[in-house]
C-alpha cells in the first residue's frame, strides 16, 4: 500500500465530515465512519453482503472508520443508494457510508489484517463453498439445488404490532417479494414470504435471522419453508399477492384497519386523518428512543413511515419531500440532449407500467415519470437511481406531484409530455404475468427474446454494435433459440441498448424483447 493510500486510509478523509467536500464519484471502495469500537469484522461485512460479494476490508478502529471493497462498482452504487435514505445501524449506532477516493484497497502488507481476511474467507465460504452448486461460479453465492424461495418467519417478543407492510418493507431490500401470508399459530405471529428467487431468500435469511425489528423486541426467527410456492386467494391485511392486483379482499373484511397502539404513548403515533382508502401512516420517530436494532443492516428501519393504500394493496417508503405511496417519480440529472419521453418510458417500463412522462420544458435534465402504482415507482427508484445514462448519473426520488398533467390544447410543449397509458409495450398488464418474477437490477448482460428463426448470431451482434455497443459475449439458449444472452462492455451500454433496441423490428412480425439478466455468460 503506497504512502498516499495509507495516509488517506488512516483518516485524511476526516476533512469531508464537515460537509465542505463534494461527494466522491462512485467507486467500489466505500468509506464507513462512526463505527462502534466493539464492532466485529463480520458485522461490517454484513452491511455489504445483500448487495454483492465483499472483496476486501480495512478496519481503523482507533478512528471509528472502515473501508469496504465490493466486487463491482454496481454493487457499491446499489449499496450507497439503499443506505442514503435508510441509515444503517451497527450495535444500535448509526453508521455513515460514502464512496472513497480509492478505486481499490491494497492491504497486503498492513499489520492486523489477519482477522479481516479470515472474516472475508468465512463469508465467501458461506456464499460459495458450503452452499454452492458444483461448478457454479463462486461469486454467484449459489444456493443448494431445490432450495425454496419461500421463508417461514416467526416473530418473538411481539410488543408492537408487525404488519404485512412492515415485513414487505424489510424483506424487499433483498429482492422482489411476490407473496406474503401472515397468520397466528401456537400463539405466535408467523408469516410465509415468497421471493422471486431462492438466492434472495438465502441472503434475507443470512442477514435478518435473529435480528430485532424494533429495539429489544419483535425478534425475527427465519427458516426455509417446505413449500416452494404460495397460493394467495385474497389481498387484504393478512395476505397479499403483489403480482395480482385483481384479487378480492375476501369475506367482506374491512380494508386495512388502524393498528392498535401498545406501550408508552408516543412510540407509535398514528397521524391518521382518515383519507378514504388509505390505512393510517404508522410513524416510528427515532426521537422517541425507538432506535433501530444492532446489526440490522439492510432493513434497518430508519424512521419508518409507511402508507399503504388499501385499494391496491401496495406500499412505498417515503422519499425526501415526496408523498409516501406516490406513484410519480422525479428523475433528475438527465442528459438533456439525448433523453426523450420514449426513452424514459422504455427504461422505467422494465420495473412497472409507465402511464405518463413529462420532460420539464424549462429544465430538460429533469423529468416526471408516472408509474401504474406506488410499488412499481419504488422498484424503479431502487433499481435505477444512481445508474449512468448517456454519461450522467441519474437520480430518482418520489415526486410531490401525484399525477403528470397533460398540456392543454394549444399549449407549447415541444412533444415533451407523452401519455403511454394505452401503449402495447407494457410488461405488467396481465395479472400474475411471468414478468413479475423476472425483475432484475440493471446489468451488463441483457436477456433477448422473441428472436425469429432466420436471425443469426452475427445479425444480433451487428445490431448491437451499430447501436454503439461493444459486444463481449453472446449465446443462444440451448433449449429455445428464440432467446439469447448478450454481454456488453458496461452497465451503461446495456441500459442505452435496452432503450434503443427493445421492441426493435426483426422482421417476420417479430419485435425484439430486451430485459436485464441476472445471469452472466
Amino acid at each position: 500500500m503506497n504512502n498516499s493510500t495509507r495516509s488517506a486510509a488512516n483518516g485524511n478523509d476526516n476533512k469531508k465530515f464537515k460537509g465542505d467536500r463534494p461527494p466522491c464519484s462512485p467507486s467500489r471502495v466505500l468509506h464507513l465512519r462512526k463505527i462502534p469500537s466493539d464492532v466485529t469484522e463480520a458485522e461490517v461485512i454484513s452491511l455489504g453482503l445483500p448487495f454483492g460479494k465483499v472483496t476486501n476490508l480495512l478496519m481503523l478502529k482507533g478512528k471509528s472508520q472502515a473501508f469496504l471493497e465490493m466486487a463491482s462498482e454496481e454493487a457499491a452504487v446499489t449499496m450507497v443508494n439503499y443506505y442514503t435514505p435508510v441509515t444503517p445501524h451497527l450495535r444500535s449506532q448509526p453508521v455513515f457510508i460514502q464512496y472513497s477516493n480509492h478505486r481499490e484497497l491494497k492491504t497486503d502488507n498492513l499489520p492486523n489484517q489477519a482477522r479481516a481476511q479470515a472474516a472475508l474467507q468465512a463469508v465467501s465460504a458461506v456464499q460459495s463453498g458450503s452452499l454452492a452448486l458444483p461448478g457454479a461460479p463462486a461469486n454467484e453465492g449459489t444456493v443448494l439445488p431445490g432450495q425454496s424461495p419461500v421463508l417461514r418467519i416467526i416473530i418473538e417478543n411481539l410488543f408492537y404490532p408487525v404488519t404485512l407492510e412492515v415485513l414487505h418493507q424489510i424483506f424487499s431490500k433483498f429482492g422482489t417479494v411476490l407473496k406474503i401470508i401472515t397468520f397466528t399459530k401456537n400463539n405466535q405471529f408467523q408469516a410465509l414470504l415468497q421471493y422471486a428467487d431462492p438466492l434472495n431468500a438465502h441472503y434475507a435469511k443470512m442477514a435478518l435471522d435473529g435480528q430485532n425489528i424494533y429495539n429489544a423486541c419483535c425478534t425475527l426467527r427465519i427458516d426455509f419453508s417446505k413449500l416452494t410456492s404460495l397460493n394467495v386467494k385474497y389481498n387484504n391485511d393478512k395476505s397479499r399477492d403483489f403480482t395480482r392486483l385483481d384479487l378480492p379482499t375476501g369475506d367482506g373484511q374491512p380494508s386495512l384497519e388502524p393498528p392498535m397502539a401498545f406501550g408508552a404513548p408516543g412510540i407509535i403515533s398514528s397521524p391518521y386523518a382518515g383519507a378514504a382508502g388509505f390505512a393510517p401512516a404508522i410513524g416510528f420517530p427515532q426521537a422517541t428512543g425507538l432506535s433501530v436494532p444492532a446489526g440490522l443492516g439492510p432493513g434497518a428501519l430508519g424512521p419508518l413511515t409507511i402508507t399503504s393504500s388499501a385499494v391496491t394493496g401496495r406500499m412505498a417508503i417515503p422519499g425526501a419531500g415526496g408523498i409516501p405511496g406516490n406513484s410519480v417519480l422525479l428523475v433528475t440529472n438527465l442528459n438533456p440532449d439525448l433523453i426523450t419521453p420514449h426513452g424514459l418510458f422504455i427504461l422505467f417500463g422494465v420495473y412497472g407500467d409507465v402511464h405518463r412522462v413529462k420532460i420539464m420544458f424549462n429544465k430538460k435534465e429533469n423529468a416526471l415519470v408516472q408509474m401504474a402504482d406506488a410499488n412499481q415507482a419504488q422498484l424503479a427508484m431502487n433499481h435505477l437511481s444512481g445508474q449512468r445514462l448517456y454519461g450522467k448519473v441519474l437520480r430518482a426520488t418520489l415526486s410531490k406531484h401525484q399525477a403528470v398533467q397533460l398540456p392543454r390544447e394549444g399549449q407549447e410543449d415541444q412533444g415533451l409530455t407523452k401519455d403511454f397509458s394505452n401503449s402495447p409495450l407494457h410488461r405488467f398488464k396481465k395479472p400474475g404475468s411471468k414478468n413479475f418474477q423476472n425483475i432484475f437490477p440493471p446489468s451488463a448482460t441483457l436477456h433477448l427474446s422473441n428472436i425469429p428463426p432466420s436471425v443469426t448470431v452475427d445479425d444480433l451482434k451487428n445490431l448491437f454494435t451499430e447501436a454503439g455497443c461493444s459486444v463481449k459475449a453472446f449465446k443462444f439458449f440451448q433449449k429455445d433459440r428464440k432467446m439469447a444472452l448478450i454481454q456488453l462492455g458496461s452497465v451503461e451500454e446495456a441500459i442505452q441498448a435496452l432503450i434503443e433496441l427493445h421492441n426493435h423490428d426483426l422482421g417476420e412480425n417479430h419485435h425484439l424483447r430486451v430485459s436485464f439478466s441476472k445471469s452472466t455468460i
